[in-house]
């Protein structure tokens, strides 16, 4: 039988510690039986979980027992692992074992030195820190989970059943995995990535600065159609001026920030109205649908339509805050994000140019 250890350090999560416990004791073979034997273990007898403490069955040993290694997200992913829990990891891998993270677990994999040179991924919110720390590692804050071969990670909390799950069809096909996903009232798989539950920030609006009136005003006249040149004249100066003073005071360019702003007013548009897409398309500023969604899609991470389905009605937007469910501590997060440089277009109507995401 598979063996599934999934490794319970001080400030687990929760819910990153239930899921696998969950969906792998669940999962039942085709001819009878149970597919995994999942087992709990910790470096300490007991283990502070936050809202509660708990004494796991096996010591560390037991990672070198292990098929399948399963390393839960932590509140604080800033502190140092114990070189005894990176030991016995390298060592379960040395011999064969597959090791998966989940949503911060991944700082605890990426200590160990096995992600370098890899693609890998964890919660958005911690993302940035994850790529600080480790430069070796190609972190993409965009997808759900990312599969190595034997060194899997995911996003954050629901993310870790998109994994599971994953490693469930992988082991014994898409039958069975088909079975748990409903089991645990999950689709087998999701359409896009984890950039769909990011709410971009609105742009910034720098108070007491020179911009100040033509950023309100391009906030409020999303659905004109307008060139470099327009903004240039509206605001007295000449676009040379006007995109180093918009570098300065906002960090973008001025076409990326209005481009942000039409596609935050969408999502706007999409929660809220039954308004076709097509229409929203020309109400936010876009020359064309398709244009509308290319960018859309860019952002978000989702198709307008998907969006739409995930998010109208299921609950006010005010509960929609930028801070997700997760339990571990965004503030313990030591968010060092570089900031790219953003390509600016011809034009924004969406019709020309299409820099990437991270513009």
């Amino acid at each position: 039988m598979h063996t599934v250890v999934v490794l319970a350090l001080d400030g687990v999560i929760p819910f990153d510690l239930s899921t696998p416990i969950e969906v792998f004791s669940r999962v039942r073979l085709a001819e009878g039986g149970t597919a995994y034997e999942v087992r709990i273990c910790a470096a300490t007898p007991s283990v502070d979980a936050g809202a509660f403490s708990l004494r796991a069955p096996w010591g560390l040993d037991a990672l070198l027992d292990a098929d399948t290694i399963i390393l839960p997200g932590c509140a604080d992913p800033g502190v140092a692992v114990p070189q005894e829990v990176v030991d016995h990891l390298r060592k379960a891998a040395a011999d064969g074992a597959r090791i998966a993270s989940i949503c911060s677990g991944a700082f605890v994999l990426a200590a160990t030195g096995l992600l370098d040179g890899l693609r890998a991924t964890t919660h958005w919110l911690a993302a940035g820190a994850l790529a600080a720390r480790y430069p070796e590692i190609d972190v993409d804050p965009d997808v759900l989970y990312v599969d190595n071969g034997q060194f899997l990670t995911s996003a954050g909390a629901a993310a870790g059943l998109d994994l599971c799950l994953h490693l469930i069809r992988r082991d014994h096909g898409s039958a069975v995995a088909a079975d748990a996903a409903r089991l645990s009232v999950m689709p087998l798989e999701r359409e896009g990535g984890q950039a769909q539950f990011i709410i971009p920030e609105q742009p910034p609006v720098p108070r007491g600065e020179g911009l100040e009136p033509l950023l309100r005003w391009m906030q409020e006249n999303t659905d004109i159609d307008l060139t470099l040149g327009d903004l240039a004249a509206r605001s007295g100066m000449s676009i040379r001026t006007l995109n180093r003073r918009f570098r300065e005071q906002t960090g973008t360019t001025p076409l990326q920030w209005l481009l942000r702003a039409r596609v935050r007013q969408a999502q706007h548009l999409l929660e809220t109205t039954d308004q076709p897409v097509e229409t929203i398309a020309g109400h936010v500023g876009f020359g064309s649908p398709t244009a509308f969604r290319d960018r859309f899609k860019r952002i978000v991470g989702a198709s307008p339509h998907a969006y739409r389905t995930a998010f109208r009605g299921s609950r006010p937007a005010a509960a929609r805050q930028r801070a997700t469910s997760s339990s571990w501590d965004p503030e313990a997060v030591a968010a060092v994000t570089a900031a790219g440089s953003a390509q600016p277009l011809s034009s924004v109507n969406g019709q020309a140019g299409t820099p990437s995401p991270s513009s």
